[in-house]
């Protein structure tokens, strides 16, 4: 690695204590930032935080809730000084259905988690990143671009944290404020693998997922914090509203010969 991108920078990331986010923490602090770590997973944040070292600190968030993410951005700043990057990367991605088969509650919660949260961090960190000229970066998904069987709702709000990237992205430019979004595809997160249990042919859908990738593999976590590190450095300078796919040619077309069974909620 060249010289860090990232030297002095100070971030947030949300849903930080493991998955992407946590390759993100890792891989933000060797690029020379201090992060704090917004997640409700203590222990987890905590041992995570523990093993980088004092350039990582965890503080308690749920992103739903505005107290909360306010409290986050402020214990920030109060400790850092200021504040140069916001990561939108809480989220969850279950249940995993269609429109007819996802009730209410579940969709308020993925609403309230997946987009009212990237909302709630643009709008409270504005000011801050104003002052510091800083970006925002939003982890989205490939569904929510190409869409994805039986995982509507989650796609939907996927495809409404990309359509405020953009807005938000003209809106902020004459502020200095860069905002992007990353789009993978598959990922092998916790969150991955508890689906991939759920499917009635598990050990088949190794096999598919690498068949979805034109490269011919699922990525780990660290190949999009990479992504995210650029994005988030000076490197990036000139870019803004950009959707960035990092899915290994997912979007050019699913190379699936052998199509697995999904799970069917009804069952």
């Amino acid at each position: 690695m060249n010289s860090p991108r990232l030297q002095g920078k100070i971030a947030i990331v949300t849903g930080g204590s493991a998955g992407i986010g946590a390759a993100i923490v890792q891989r933000f602090v060797a690029e020379g930032a201090r992060v704090l770590v917004g997640d409700r997973d203590q222990p987890r944040g905590d041992l995570l935080c523990q093993q980088i070292g004092p350039s990582a600190v965890f503080h308690g968030l749920d992103v739903a809730d505005a107290a909360s993410f306010a409290d986050a951005i402020q214990c920030a700043v109060k400790m850092w000084g200021r504040l140069d990057i916001l990561v939108n990367n809480a989220g969850i991605a279950l249940p995993a259905a269609t429109v007819q088969d996802t009730n209410l509650d579940q969709f308020e919660q993925l609403v309230d988690v997946n987009i009212r949260s990237v909302f709630l961090g643009c709008k409270l960190a504005y000011p801050h990143l104003k002052a510091s000229r800083g970006c925002v970066l939003n982890i989205s998904s490939m569904a929510g671009v190409t869409g994805q069987e039986r995982h509507a709702v989650y796609g939907a709000t996927k495809g409404a944290i990309n359509a405020l990237t953009k807005c938000a992205a003209v809106d902020w430019g004459r502020d200095g404020i860069r905002i992007n979004a990353l789009c993978p595809a598959g990922v092998w997160t916790n969150t991955l693998r508890v689906w991939m249990k759920m499917q009635p042919d598990a050990a088949g859908i190794d096999t598919y997922l690498k068949q979805i990738h034109a490269l011919g593999y699922c990525p780990e976590p660290e190949e999009i914090a990479s992504v995210a590190a650029f994005l988030c450095s000076d490197e990036a300078k000139f870019i803004t509203g950009c959707l960035m796919p990092v899915s290994g040619g997912s979007e050019c077309g699913y190379n699936v010969h052998a199509p697995v069974t999904l799970a069917d909620p009804h069952s």
